[in-house]
C-alpha cells in the first residue's frame, strides 16, 4: 500500500486566525463599549459585557490552538499500511491500528461532515488522554458511538478527497487480511 500524507492548509489556518482575531477585537469592543451595543435583544450592558469577555476568552484559546497548528510542519494525516496517523486536529489520537478499526462512517453537523472511526476498543483511546481532551473525546463517544473523528477542517484537501484516502487504506487492509 502506498503511504498518503496530507499536510495542514496554511490557508485555512490563516483564514482562522483572522477570524479569530477579529471575534477578539469585536470582544474588546463589547467590553469597553457595552453602552454602545444595547439593542432590543441586549438591554443590559452587564450582559453584552459578559458576551465580551466569552467571546474574547473563547476565541483567545482557539487562536492559540490555530496557531500551534499553524507553526507544526509535520504531516497531519498520514495512511499507510498500519493505519492512520491522525495530528488534524486538537481531539486527534494519533496512531489508529487498521486491526483497530471496525468500520468508518461520515456524518455531517451544521454543513460541517466528519469521519467517525469506530473502533473495537473506544476506551484505549480515551484513556491516553489527559483532563479537557479526554472529556471532549469522552462526549465525541456518547454522542457518535466513537471517540474519533476526523475533518478536513485544517487539512490541505476537500472531505471527499479525505474520506476516499482513508476508505481506500482501510478497504485495502481488509482486503489483504482476508485473504489468509
Amino acid at each position: 500500500m502506498e503511504t498518503s500524507e496530507i499536510k495542514s492548509s496554511k490557508t485555512k489556518l490563516l483564514l482562522m486566525m483572522l477570524g479569530s482575531l477579529a471575534f477578539i477585537i469585536l470582544g474588546l469592543f463589547l467590553v469597553t463599549n457595552p453602552d454602545n451595543f444595547v439593542s432590543i435583544i441586549f438591554k443590559n450592558p452587564i450582559i453584552i459585557t459578559i458576551i465580551g469577555f466569552i467571546s474574547i476568552i473563547f476565541f483567545s484559546i482557539c487562536l492559540i490552538f490555530i496557531i500551534r497548528h499553524f507553526l507544526i510542519k509535520k504531516n497531519n494525516l498520514i495512511i499507510n499500511e498500519k493505519g492512520i496517523i491522525d495530528n488534524s486536529s486538537y481531539t486527534s489520537v494519533g496512531m489508529i491500528s487498521w486491526n483497530d478499526i471496525n468500520s468508518i462512517n461520515s456524518i455531517s453537523i451544521s454543513s460541517n461532515k466528519f469521519l467517525i472511526i469506530n473502533v473495537k476498543n473506544p476506551q484505549k483511546y480515551i484513556n491516553h488522554q489527559t483532563n479537557f481532551k479526554k472529556k471532549l473525546l469522552e462526549t465525541t463517544f456518547k454522542t457518535y458511538g466513537s471517540p474519533i473523528s476526523i475533518s478536513s477542517t485544517f487539512l490541505a484537501c476537500n472531505f471527499n478527497e479525505l474520506e476516499t484516502s482513508i476508505l481506500k487504506g482501510f478497504n485495502y487492509y481488509k482486503s489483504t487480511n482476508n485473504r489468509v
